[in-house]
């Protein structure tokens, strides 16, 4: 039995998670094990991720994460996100953001004027590196000058590089695009940019390279360009959360958090303490994130599931008001189960 370690977190995190764990119970048989973290858990126990919760973590084979909320800077003293940490203590190296429309455009609009954006299918996947860059927290105050150190390592790069060519066979995938400002930071990108060229030589697939502000442009302009993204740790940041307003913003973007031996799974979303208890919130990046969870144990039809039962209640308008609709976050969650349970009953 597959042991999954959840984590709600703040805010909605509190909200989407549940819907999230319906899904997951409906098509599996998972053993639920329970884990606290966040601002929350701060102002209960001194400490965003509470030793317990590592251990639970380390005990389960995944792990499936809400939203937390972090401190204002200064607010707390050597505060370290528990996300950031559990990264890096699993070694989950690969960030993994599928970017899909389901063919369906863009959502815009109030449910009176509920439409679909007149944009092109839009289905590519952002893989980031997610241990390395300014990330690693290496910063100091010099009197009046704040500095940050930016670590991209060979190993780092190669079995990021790896990990995305095989990502693009295993999925039957075009190409991969490197995503780089190899042209300014000449040594740490220099060095990223010059493993993929290496790498990309041991494969039989299309690989380009952009730099990040041109790939920022045509990502809006062209994303018709782009079907496999790898790039470094703060550039995937930031593209992939410009990359969701193609697809109807955040609500809709899952991601996966992979290592050798373990894997977490969570929304792209925040906590989003301005609508946290209000039961508005999208829990479909949530649900969309257990999709990548059942590909990842090997499932991936009940993956499949899933997706379309997120695509039938987008064409219908089963949406909670992010996307335009009216809907409570666990009507819709309701609307995705009900879809499923159609589905197994024939």
């Amino acid at each position: 039995m597959v042991k999954v370690c959840v984590i709600e977190g703040d805010g909605i995190g509190k909200e989407v998670v549940p819907e999230a764990v319906k899904i997951l119970n409906e098509l599996g048989d998972f053993e639920i094990i329970e884990g606290e973290a966040g601002l929350e858990c701060l102002k209960k126990y001194g400490t965003a991720l509470p030793e317990e919760t590592v251990e639970r973590a380390k005990e389960a084979d995944v792990i499936l994460f809400g939203a937390i909320t972090s401190p204002k800077p200064g607010e707390v003293k050597n505060y370290k996100s528990p996300i950031i940490t559990l990264r890096k203590l699993f070694d989950l190296y690969a960030n993994v953001r599928p970017i899909n429309n389901f063919g369906v455009g863009q959502i815009i609009g109030k449910i009176a004027d509920y439409k679909f954006l007149d944009v092109k299918n839009i289905d590519m996947v952002i893989i980031r590196e997610n241990t390395e860059d300014l990330y690693v927290g290496r910063e100091r105050l010099d009197e009046n000058e704040a500095i940050a150190e930016r670590v991209i390592t060979r190993k780092g790069s190669e079995r990021i590089i790896k990990f995305a060519f095989e990502y693009a066979i295993k999925n039957n995938r075009k190409k991969v695009s490197c995503i780089h400002k190899a042209n300014v930071l000449r040594v740490t990108d220099g060095l990223f940019l010059e493993v993929f060229n290496e790498i990309k030589k041991h494969y039989n697939i299309e690989a380009d390279d952009y730099l990040v502000d041109s790939t920022a442009m045509n990502l809006i302009k062209n994303p018709e360009k782009f079907d496999v993204i790898v790039t470094t740790n703060m550039f995937g940041d930031i593209l992939s959360d410009e990359a969701s307003a193609l697809i109807g913003g955040l609500g809709l973007a899952p991601s996966a958090n992979i290592g050798d031996k373990k894997a977490l799974f969570e929304p792209v979303h925040g906590s989003a303490p301005d609508i946290a208890g209000k039961k508005i919130a999208n829990p479909m990046a949530s649900i969309l994130s257990v999709a990548m969870l059942f590909d990842y144990i090997g499932e991936k039809e009940k993956g499949d599931l899933i997706r379309e039962a997120v695509k039938y209640c987008l064409i219908n308008k089963k949406v909670t008001p992010d996307l335009g609709g009216g809907l409570k976050t666990e009507d819709v969650g309701n609307e995705i189960l009900n879809y499923i349970r159609a589905y197994k009953d024939g």
